[in-house]
């Protein structure tokens, strides 16, 4: 599965100012990793986030997010949200933001 730059030079942008953050291509896509922890990524046709179970039902409240299920199960925590969620600044940010509360409070790899 190839991945859409244009998605990856968002998130990049999103997550300039974060340090501890690294890019590491796996899944067919390309993912954005916190202290060694997948916080989100992108793949052809939108992104995926990384919010924790806590927070999904949250997260799921947002127009353009589903659970992720790349291999026909779903993945607890894991989210997929399509290209014109990625393309929205503010909605893209609330869903970033409980990946990063999430994420970022996991210990370092």
């Amino acid at each position: 599965m190839a991945y859409d730059e244009g998605l990856a030079h968002i998130l990049r942008d999103d997550l300039t100012e974060v340090a501890g953050i690294e890019e590491k291509k796996m899944f067919g896509g390309l993912c954005f990793m916190l202290n060694g922890n997948i916080l989100c990524g992108v793949h052809k046709g939108g992104g995926m986030f990384r919010v924790g179970k806590d927070n999904e039902v949250a997260a799921l409240a947002i127009n353009g997010v589903s659970p992720l299920a790349f291999t026909g199960k779903k993945m607890g925590g894991m989210l997929d949200v399509d290209e014109d969620l990625m393309a929205d600044d503010g909605h893209r940010a609330q869903v970033l933001g409980l990946a990063m509360n999430f994420v970022g409070n996991l210990p370092a790899k």
